[in-house]
């Protein structure tokens, strides 16, 4: 689809996420705009390591089949791909055909033929371990070295790939590009740099676009149309009620970035010290000098996920003047209390589970750093137990369970009376995950860590 040269390419990014729903009447304005592809991530790792531990999507399959209906007849109409990365919500092969199912249901039911290439991203330990061994895998900041051990506790490792692969599987006829893990940009930057356009501005829109309407006044209004060009590129809301501003724009850098001038890619550096946002007009944005820095070493980031073991969570609720007026001495109570009780009742050691006190309404998210001062109205406490299996996490919540409704502060004369909200007091939340890779992988080739598949799976 890239024989023919062209002088830009307009990329309509519909929202931040597969699943998170938009007004079809703005995919028809992209359309009517001129767009010559859609993007759209499906998945990230903002919510935690469970999505990539458990290989379970974070959307519901009818809100996916939803966007899916909008875009895919749309696209269909207009004769343009559709590009779908991080499926499943982490990237992971049954990630990939999950969504692919769903497509393959709406496309049924709307009588559309379109051709769909799926872009595996898991990785297998034992083939990171040959690499490993080989010196080309690297800590990225704050672990350190990689050992083996590592990769083999993982329940699932996916690689963050680049456009590469999205640009092969185009190359090959795909209408539709189903993708593992990406870089939320890569989905966005693959067709306008096959199609020649230069990597400054291409990365930079690509970044800009990425959540969708998140670089307007009004994120809810729906998504935006990127133009990128020889010299720039050109970002417009796709509800003519909602604006792009210079701030706006510029803004979403500072999005997902440890420096708001560099965002790193498989393949190099984006720069955008010099960039310049000029409004075009009260909605539209121009954007130019954005350069890209080819690296010297291609790198593939890997995504790995393992149990932690198994959770128990109970929660109550606090209105009690007096544990309220020196609530930090309460929870330290209450800490001290759980573990001499667990031990009594148990027998379990401090390194045979743990638990988490949260105290939300006073402190619970910003801890220390917290600047306002003074004594809450009310506070829900949150006891969240780990342990090796759900048995124990559950007795050790068990045995915290009359000290959660009923523990009085220091010096009290009467046992004050808490408020759980559900009954049983206990909720078992199932296995836990952590994070446990944040390394790349040195790749002379870039689509060497993925598989493009077409046609229907035979084995799914």
């Amino acid at each position: 689809m890239d024989s023919q040269p062209v002088t830009s390419v307009r990329v309509l990014s519909p929202s931040g996420m597969l699943g998170a729903g938009w007004d079809h009447a703005t995919i028809e304005r992209g359309i009517a705009l001129g767009a010559d592809v859609i993007s759209i991530d499906a998945g990230s790792t903002d919510s935690g390591p469970y999505y990539l531990g458990s290989a379970t999507p974070k959307t519901t399959a009818r809100a996916v089949a939803r966007d899916l209906r909008s875009l895919l007849t749309a696209a269909a109409a207009a004769g343009i791909p559709v590009i779908v990365g991080s499926c499943g919500t982490s990237g992971t092969d049954s990630g990939v055909d999950w969504v692919a199912g769903i497509a393959a249901e709406v496309m049924a039911e709307e009588d559309l033929d379109l051709a769909v290439a799926r872009i595996y991203s898991e990785q297998s330990a034992a083939e990171l371990k040959e690499h490993l061994d080989a010196g080309r895998v690297h800590p990225l900041p704050p672990l350190g070295e990689l050992r083996a051990e590592t990769l083999e506790s993982c329940t699932h490792i996916v690689g963050a790939m680049g456009h590469e692969p999205i640009v092969e599987a185009l190359r090959a006829g795909a209408q539709v590009v189903l993708a593992g893990r990406a870089t939320d940009t890569a989905v966005a930057a693959a067709v306008p740099l096959m199609h020649g356009m230069p990597a400054g501005p291409t990365w930079h829109a690509a970044k800009i676009v990425e959540c969708g309407g998140q670089c307007t006044g009004n994120p809810r209004a729906g998504g935006v149309l990127a133009a990128i060009d020889a010299g720039g590129f050109t970002i417009e809301p796709l509800d003519p009620a909602v604006a792009c501003t210079p701030r706006s724009v510029a803004a979403h850098m500072l999005y997902e970035t440890v420096n708001p001038f560099e965002m790193r890619e498989p393949d190099g550096t984006l720069d955008v010290r010099d960039a310049r946002y000029t409004a075009v007009d009260d909605r539209i944005v121009r954007v130019e000098g954005s350069r890209f820095h080819v690296a010297d070493q291609y790198t593939i980031k890997l995504e790995g996920a393992r149990i932690t073991g198994h959770e128990t969570v109970s929660f109550t609720a606090v209105r009690d003047p007096l544990v309220l007026a020196d609530l930090d001495a309460w929870a330290d109570l209450m800490r001290a209390m759980i573990t001499r009780r667990v031990g009594q009742t148990l027998g379990l050691a401090d390194d045979e589970y743990t638990f988490d006190l949260r105290l939300y309404g006073h402190n619970a998210v910003l801890g220390d750093l917290e600047p306002e001062s003074g004594p809450p109205r009310e506070v829900g406490v949150m006891l969240l137990v780990n342990a090796a299996d759900q048995a124990t996490a559950t007795a050790v919540a068990k045995v915290a369970n009359p000290l959660m409704l009923h523990l009085p502060t220091p010096g009290m004369d009467y046992l004050p009376s808490f408020a759980f909200p559900f009954s049983p007091a206990e909720v078992e939340r199932g296995a836990a995950y952590e994070f446990v890779l944040n390394h790349v992988v040195d790749c002379d080739d870039p689509t060497s860590l993925f598989r493009i598949e077409t046609g229907e799976r035979t084995d799914a």
